[in-house]
């Protein structure tokens, strides 16, 4: 369980925990792509969000597949290490007739019968504990199995007792960074947006954003509602095209080809800080299209257009703070009064270690 720091223990504690130019550290290896962008390292977190009925469990499904095979479902590509192949799956939801149909489909996408167990994989039925226990279970559950690459958490809130309390969520985001690190897995979990803003639920939604190494929103789309669109609203690599996919007669996720995305449908659930250099761009260039130079509430009502083209509706309150950043970082200045459009700013985004000081 968690070691704490006692005054007994601090010197052994501070030779672990000090770097050195001199240390030797191994790249952390890759184990799921989608395109040229790296979605999951072992030793890291990321997240699947959306909200009800937008099919998460479904694209959650895909990754482990993707996972037991090392092969490529839907458009997640896993190359998981010999030694690290096994994949462990806590769902703190849904009753055991339920958990066992996920199982199930996941056994079809792997193309295995739907009834054959598969020791690659163990489903673990976490609805009848408190939170604390279901922490307890799943450390206890990973130091356990060296041989684990992926492990999920299909219900991050559960492992709280109470989603407004801050301590709280810093606490089991840490368990997250804890777990992932110390068991050198990829834990992936599942968190419900708000129904209203489209923003992750609470307090651990804000932790997950500043902490989680990719964050895929899933929604569903505006055109077809048989349609499930997943977005990287958050990823520390590169971005991602946007993929969409639909249950077809069988009842597993297959992608929608040819599919057309409404790019003004996309909601962005995290902070301008948190942003791609292409977001800013694309947004700035709406922002400033067919004018060079405006003054302030020209700029703020040309900030709230160009941002809410790229799915990042915020009130006026928050556009004047992003307004500052955007100068702070020197995409936009001011000149005689008015405000104009560096095109040639280079920003790169906070990284999970900035965040953590901040």
């Amino acid at each position: 369980m968690e070691i704490r720091v006692t005054p007994e223990n601090f010197h052994l504690i501070w030779k672990s925990i000090i770097i050195r130019t001199s240390d030797v550290f191994s790249t952390p290896p890759v184990v799921i792509n989608v395109d040229r962008s790296v979605i999951s390292t072992l030793g890291n977190f990321s997240a699947s969000t959306g909200k009800g009925k937008s099919k998460k469990t479904f694209n959650v499904c895909a990754i482990v597949a993707a996972a037991l095979t090392n092969g490529t479902v839907l458009n997640y590509r896993a190359s998981f290490p010999e030694g690290k192949r096994k994949v462990l799956y806590f769902d703190t939801e849904q009753s055991a007739y339920h958990c066992q149909k996920v199982l199930q489909r996941i056994n079809r996408l792997c193309g295995l019968p739907e009834t054959e167990d598969n020791d690659q994989i163990e489903f673990v039925m976490l609805r009848e504990y408190s939170p604390l226990d279901r922490r307890t279970i799943i450390e206890m559950a990973l130091a356990e199995r060296p041989d684990l690459g992926l492990v999920v958490i299909d219900g991050l809130r559960d492992l709280l007792f109470d989603i407004n309390s801050s301590t709280e969520a810093a606490e089991v985001i840490g368990l997250l960074m804890r777990w992932s690190s110390q068991f050198n897995v990829h834990i992936h979990t599942v968190l419900h947006l708000n129904k209203g803003d489209d923003n992750v639920r609470g307090h651990i939604g804000t932790e997950l954003n500043h902490k989680a190494e990719t964050i895929l929103q899933i929604t569903k789309s505006v055109v077809d509602g048989d349609i499930s669109e997943v977005h990287a609203s958050l990823v520390r690599d590169r971005d991602f095209k946007p993929f969409a996919f639909h249950i077809n007669e069988d009842g597993l996720p297959v992608l929608a080809k040819d599919y057309s995305f409404n790019r003004s449908a996309q909601i962005i659930s995290f902070d301008y800080e948190l942003m791609s250099e292409d977001l800013h761009r694309a947004a700035l260039d709406k922002a400033f299209e067919g004018i060079d130079r405006m003054g302030y509430q020209d700029l703020l009502h040309r900030l709230s257009v160009g941002y809410s083209s790229i799915g990042f509706t915020r009130s006026r309150a928050i556009i004047t703070k992003l307004k500052k950043f955007l100068m702070k970082y020197d995409m936009i200045r001011q000149e005689d009064r008015k405000y104009v459009y560096n095109r040639d700013f280079h920003y790169v985004p906070l990284n999970i270690d900035q965040t953590s000081i901040e």
